[in-house]
């Protein structure tokens, strides 16, 4: 019985896999673009679910994860392609919009440098100084009892509130933007930082303190030793937070990026590109969610 089971969600996927390429070729009500680039996406998750069956890697989640993708393509396909619900405009069928990623590949691939380059910078100032200054915080007492009540002010503020302002004064919108992410991140960073280090069993500062270690050796190793797997670990939550900023950020004026993408098809009411923006900035999330889980693995072995 607990044979059958595992093996229900692969066979589950094959199932609407098959289904799914039985709605493609019935004859639509809505003319279809090439259903080439639907294809290859569905045959993709195919190939990764069997894939991870075949290794015998989290076969079941990975067998579950495909089947919910194929059937709402298969749904999605049934409704707008095969029985014409909806308006196709607000509507648009699997095919024309998987074929948006063949026609503006290009404007989809800058808008990721724009959005990535831009991404780097906020968040690769945000992080590193909000652990900094919540190290020496958490170390420090008077430090502590100073910046972490106005922390506690300035953190559940959202960050995208100052854009408009800081569009306005900053010379240029990459940096007003950057900015913004920087907000957004650094005071979240600071106040983990600051609790992750009060954590700190007592009995590990009094033997540094009694070995004489500097302000370097602490930081090197006693505080990042400890505080790394945590900052990792957080890096899931700070990325979507950062990555929504920055999006928000791109909509209100930006002339690149994926928001840019997303907010200029929709000005023009091309519903068709919106959605195909929309399955790309989940794949540039899963992507970066999956560096990190990387990263997780070889950079702290010790957790």
């Amino acid at each position: 019985m607990n044979r059958e089971k595992k093996r229900l969600p692969p066979i589950l996927v094959h199932l609407l896999f098959l289904l799914l390429l039985v709605l493609v070729a019935l004859p639509g009500r809505n003319e279809k673009a090439s259903p080439l680039l639907f294809l290859c996406a569905a045959t993709l998750v195919e190939g990764l679910c069997l894939y991870r069956i075949l290794r015998g890697k989290k076969a079941r989640a990975a067998g579950d994860i495909g089947a919910f993708i194929l059937l709402v393509f298969a749904v999605w396909e049934l409704c707008t392609t095969v029985l014409g619900v909806g308006h196709p405009v607000l509507a648009p069928t699997p095919e024309a919009v998987f074929a948006v990623f063949g026609s503006q590949w290009r404007l989809m691939l800058r808008g990721i440098g724009s959005s990535l380059s831009l991404l780097g910078v906020g968040f690769g100032l945000a992080l590193p100084l909000g652990a900094l200054l919540g190290m020496l915080a958490g170390w420090s007492p008077r430090l502590r009892d100073s910046l972490v009540p106005i922390a506690r002010i300035l953190a559940p503020i959202p960050a995208i509130i100052y854009a408009p302002y800081l569009i306005a004064l900053m010379p240029t919108f990459r940096s007003a933007s950057a900015l913004v992410i920087m907000l957004g991140i650094f005071w979240p960073t600071f106040l983990q930082t600051v609790g992750r280090v009060g954590g700190i069993d007592p009995h590990i500062l009094d033997s540094a303190r009694a070995l004489c270690l500097s302000g370097r050796e602490m930081v090197f190793q006693i505080f990042l030793p400890y505080l790394l797997p945590g900052l990792i670990s957080g890096l899931r939550v700070s990325l979507s937070t950062s990555f929504m900023l920055l999006t928000l950020a791109e909509m209100m004026g930006s002339s690149s990026g994926l928001g840019y993408f997303i907010k200029n098809f929709a000005d023009y009411a091309n519903y068709t590109n919106v959605i195909a923006g929309i399955f790309l900035v989940a794949l540039v999330v899963t992507a970066l969610n999956g560096a990190v889980s990387l990263i997780e693995k070889k950079a702290v072995r010790w957790k």
